[in-house]
């Protein structure tokens, strides 16, 4: 079963996974770190744009080094993704695979075919989340983290099932962890452990079992070293920006206008386990049964195996309670906040399907109704679709309606659909399994495809620009981005380039950092010594009156993107004329997340 969950984690994470380009804003960023990394050879602070970049710690940079660092990347890995990928892809899989090998280690609901079911139907009730699906192949850190916690806390409670097994090793990952994402991680496996400790009023026993104190030890063994090193050379503006901006001041206040009601989490709980969001809520709502039930049970520290052998399930119920718990008393709130909990929903929608009963067969029918009605959406997609209006892919309509592959979509939920109404009329011990594999098709012959046509219309044309400048630019000749602001130019054209936005004031930031600014592999110049610019703009700021009469040189255009060489005299002519009305630079002062 582990082989099967294996192929399937292949599948879904790692077929095609190189075969698109980065997705902006934040994962070019990720990528460029990496990829300077490798090539650099300095491996202890990311810098990304020619400027050191505080906000992660350094595994997710490292391991997407690793893959950049592999020979002859322009020819295997042409776009750079497959590197950047990799890290996010692997930890899914793993998450898969450590579900399935603890729900077939320590069964929860029977033995045999239906035990192995279980398993599987837990290992793909999360990785067919659609956060899963979305994170899973993005290059950011968050499916990182994901990764390192789950495998800890399922580490954790096999200890705790069977007290024989050597703790140390989820300490390590724990470890892990933290070099994934920062303080975060310990933070919510301390909460889960609380919880669960609480609910089962045997915290003093699980205290006994786990050895935090060695084992936390052991944790900072791994991840304080680089903390350490981080400090010491660049001091004070790593503390303020990873430990004061990124951590404490994202915890206790919002940041990039990032502000939620207190009850955010509940919709991303519900949309996050789609379609089998009734089976987490029956699972969720058996929970108080099980912590009584637990209470009542005598304790056996002679036995062999405890009782907390079969307390599965409310371990995943406080594993996700933890994370909804911690990132609700957060002032700045992301859908991605939610991924951490997505490995214990997947334990409760498969143990939860896995009960039977009527509740259950309930729970079921709801999701195979919202499977129906996923289906019913998708097939009526040429009604809605056209409906569509992103500036960025003014063709996205025309061309999803053209490939069909909404309506392939379709076709591979009512396959789900019927797999479902089949299990509801004569249950059978694999559960969900047969649902759930219409729903991998859905993601390798309609999602990917999907991805690959939204590629081609909002990321190609980035590529496209890159290209152009690859092929214009003269010597040292400096280059910008104004108005809608990509990373992935950067990432593309492996320059340093000066982002402004569409205001007035953006021109005059920009004939000034060209003048004044210092960064790594960027030096200001004087409009004798380099008298253009290259500018990439949008089609929407460049109709802005600042921008006009500037007399640009156009040297090519894909989609919104026009490329200028822009005379730097005139530009700063225009500069001193928005001075002149009150408009002064800004770009000095203090930015966080500055690139």
């Amino acid at each position: 079963m582990l082989g099967l969950i294996l192929v399937l984690g292949i599948a879904l994470f790692l077929w095609q996974l190189g075969a698109t380009g980065l997705v902006d804003e934040t994962p070019p960023l990720f990528a460029a770190s990496a990829r300077a990394m490798a090539e650099s050879g300095q491996w202890l602070i990311p810098h990304v744009n020619g400027l050191p970049r505080y906000d992660k710690p350094p595994l997710i940079y490292w391991l997407m080094g690793l893959g950049y660092g592999i020979p002859l990347q322009d020819q295997w890995n042409p776009l750079g993704t497959w590197a950047a990928r990799l890290p996010s892809a692997l930890a899914m899989i793993a998450v898969m695979l450590s579900l399935g090998h603890t729900l077939l280690r320590w069964p929860q609901s029977g033995n045999g075919l239906r035990s192995a079911c279980t398993a599987l139907g837990a290992a793909l009730a999360f990785a067919l989340s659609p956060l899963i699906l979305l994170w899973g192949r993005i290059a950011v850190s968050d499916a990182l983290l994901t990764g390192c916690l789950a495998v800890a806390l399922l580490l954790f409670w096999q200890c705790w099932a069977e007290p024989r097994r050597p703790v140390w090793a989820g300490w390590i990952v724990l470890g892990l962890g933290v070099l994934a994402k920062g303080p975060v991680a310990l933070a919510l496996a301390g909460l889960t452990l609380l919880l669960f400790g609480l609910s089962q009023r045997r915290l003093g026993a699980l205290w006994r079992r786990l050895r935090p104190l060695p084992g936390l030890a052991l944790t900072a063994l791994v991840a304080l070293p680089w903390y350490v090193a981080a400090l010491a050379v660049e001091g004070e503006a790593f503390w303020n920006s990873f430990f004061g901006y990124h951590n404490l001041q994202r915890f206790t206040s919002v940041v990039n206008q990032h502000l939620q009601p207190w009850w955010y989490f509940v919709p991303v709980l519900l949309v996050a386990s789609l379609p089998f969001t009734p089976l987490l809520l029956l699972g969720l709502l058996r929970t108080p049964g099980r912590w009584r039930r637990s209470w009542s049970e005598p304790d056996a520290p002679g036995a062999s195996r405890l009782p907390g052998a079969g307390s599965l399930a409310s371990y995943a119920a406080c594993w996700l309670l933890a994370v909804l718990i911690f990132f609700t008393l957060a002032a700045t709130k992301l859908p991605s906040y939610w991924l951490p909990a997505t490995p214990a929903a997947g334990l409760l929608i498969a143990l939860a399907a896995a009960e039977g009963g009527r509740a259950s067969r309930w729970a079921l029918g709801a999701s195979v109704a919202l499977m129906g009605l996923l289906t019913l959406v998708l097939a009526l997609s040429p009604r809605w679709i056209p409906l569509i209006n992103d500036p960025e892919m003014p063709t996205l309509p025309a061309e999803l309606l053209a490939s069909g592959l909404v309506l392939r979509a379709a076709l591979c939920f009512g396959l789900a659909t019927l797999a479902g109404f089949w299990l509801c009329w004569k249950p059978r011990p694999w559960g969900l399994v047969p649902a759930q594999l219409a729903i991998v098709l859905f993601q390798l012959v309609a999602v990917l495809p999907m991805w690959s046509l939204g590629d081609g219309v909002r990321g190609l044309p980035v590529r496209t620009v890159a290209e152009q400048v690859r092929l214009q630019r003269r010597g040292s000749e400096p280059l910008a981005m104004v108005g809608i602001l990509k990373p992935s130019l950067h990432y593309y054209t492996r320059q340093v380039v000066l982002y402004e936005g569409i205001s007035p004031t953006a021109l005059v930031n920009l004939a000034d950092r060209l003048k004044r600014e210092h960064r790594q592999g960027f030096s200001p110049s004087s409009a004798q010594d380099q008298p253009t610019v290259l500018v990439v703009i949008d089609e929407g700021t460049a109709r802005r009156a600042h921008w006009q009469g500037l007399a640009p040189i156009e040297l090519g255009r894909s989609g919104l993107y026009r490329l200028w060489r822009l005379d730097r005299t005139r530009l700063e002519r225009r500069a001193a004329e928005l001075r002149a009305r009150g408009l002064a630079p800004i770009w000095q002062r203090p930015v966080p997340e500055r690139y």
